[in-house]
């Protein structure tokens, strides 16, 4: 996927140069459980996330502008077809503890959804959270996504059992915002 700009960040293709970057902010206890992912546990360890899950999934990794300093990833982490066969994707998400709150990643997502609706042409995207985690669903309803279906579900990573909840937002229903 191409570079996007927003007023505060640069959204562009991770390499592998990342890995100390994206260790320092996911090695963070509170960052990734919530998402059904455990902490980084080393620079190694996030060179392989970026080389295996970031890199042939179109995740960006997220940049202020004020600084240089990479703060978190965004962007699309699974590729499918709906039942009508229009192209859909899943939207993800992560940031840096110090950067909560600031909305840094509605301001990412929603860069990612404009370029999903007008220059790819996506007819749906669509993420989730897991139950509890108050700020994914945050993010969601800033970027213009409603509430489809809740469903309990295995997170493999973490050796567990939650309830996911998805959202979605169709081209057409961005259109009219």
């Amino acid at each position: 996927m191409q570079t996007l700009e927003t007023e505060r960040l640069i959204l562009r293709p991770f390499t592998e140069d990342d890995a100390q970057a994206l260790y320092a902010y996911a090695s963070h206890p509170e960052v990734g459980p919530p998402a059904g992912w455990k902490p980084h546990e080393s620079v190694e360890e996030s060179r392989e996330v970026i080389r295996t899950i970031f890199l042939p999934s179109d995740t960006l990794a997220v940049v202020r502008r004020a600084d240089g300093r990479l703060i978190g990833s965004a962007g699309f982490v699974d590729r499918h077809r709906t039942e009508l066969g229009t192209p859909s994707e899943e939207i993800g998400y992560s940031l840096a503890r110090d950067c909560w709150g600031q909305g840094l990643i509605p301001e990412a997502v929603r860069a990612i959804i404009r370029h999903a609706f007008t220059q790819l042409d996506y007819q749906a995207l669509w993420a989730a959270y897991y139950d509890g985690n108050r700020k994914s669903k945050r993010v969601m309803l800033k970027c213009g996504m409603t509430y489809r279906l809740s469903r309990t579900e295995p997170v493999a990573q973490l050796n567990e059992t939650r309830l996911a909840h998805y959202f979605a937002i169709t081209r057409r229903e961005w259109e009219a915002q």
